[in-house]
Order: C-alpha cells, then structure tokens, then sequence
C-alpha cells in the first residue's frame, strides 16, 4: 500500500511505512477493538502519507526507467500500465483508490481512517476509477 500511496517512490514509501510503523507501536495501548487492526494500522500509512504531501514533499512519480510491455493487437492491461496510472492520480484519488480497490477496504473503514464520511470515499473512488481508465486509454493510444 505504501508503495503505490507514494507513487512507486519505494525510498519514500519505505520511509513512510517505517514511521507509520513506529507511531503504531507507539500508540498500541490506544488501540480499541472497535476497527479492525489492520484498518487501524492502514490509518498511521495513510496519515503518514498525507503529511509528508503536506509539507511538500510530494512523490513524483518515476515512470523513467520502466521498460516498454510488448503490445500485441489484444492489448492486456499490465501492472506496469496500471502502476504508472496510479502515479499520476491526484494524492486523494490515489488514496482511496489504493485503499479500496487494492487493499480491500471497506467505505466506512476509508472514512474513519481519512476522517471522511462514506459518500465522500464513495465519490473519490468513482473520480478516481474515471481518471484511471482515461489514463489507460491514453497510454494505450500512445499519447504518453
């Protein structure tokens, strides 16, 4: 998760889930049954994520360096594809796209750990999946 929150920075993702990490075993004791533990820790990821954006050292994505999929005529979406996509989404599109379709969250479970309601997880993700296939269709047209 951390990864494709940072665009695939993996320096700035492994500095984000290291802090994460400690913030968490720091505030173990806090932790109340009412979220699952793997929802509560996804919330110290994300927090992290965000401040870092915040203070200005936003991810750039790094699409130098990957190396072209071979197309054939039935173009198959690949991970590369997909993985570069995610790195042009905006922060919060990114991030709710990430926690939900990658990672399998629940909207309400979006919402308590960005401090959002549901529809609004809802309506980001719905943005968000509408960039990601404009997004393709570009690559796949060659506009990039």
């Amino acid at each position: 998760m951390g990864l494709r929150l940072c665009a695939g920075d993996s320096v700035r993702a492994q500095e984000v889930v290291a802090s994460a990490w400690v913030r968490a075993a720091s505030r173990l004791d806090g932790f109340e049954t009412r979220s699952a533990l793997r929802t509560w820790l996804a919330g110290f990821v994300v927090n992290v994520h965000r401040e870092i954006v915040r203070s200005g050292g936003r991810t750039v994505p790094l699409d130098e360096g990957l190396e072209d999929v071979n197309d054939t005529e039935d173009t198959v979406l690949s991970r590369v594809d997909l993985d570069r996509a995610l790195a042009r989404l905006p922060d919060g599109f990114r991030r709710v796209l990430v926690l939900h379709d990658v990672e399998g969250f629940t909207h309400e479970e979006i919402g308590e750990m960005l401090d959002v309601v549901p529809g609004t997880s809802k309506s980001q993700l719905s943005r968000a999946r509408r960039r990601v296939r404009a997004l393709l269709t570009e690559q796949n047209d060659g506009s990039l």
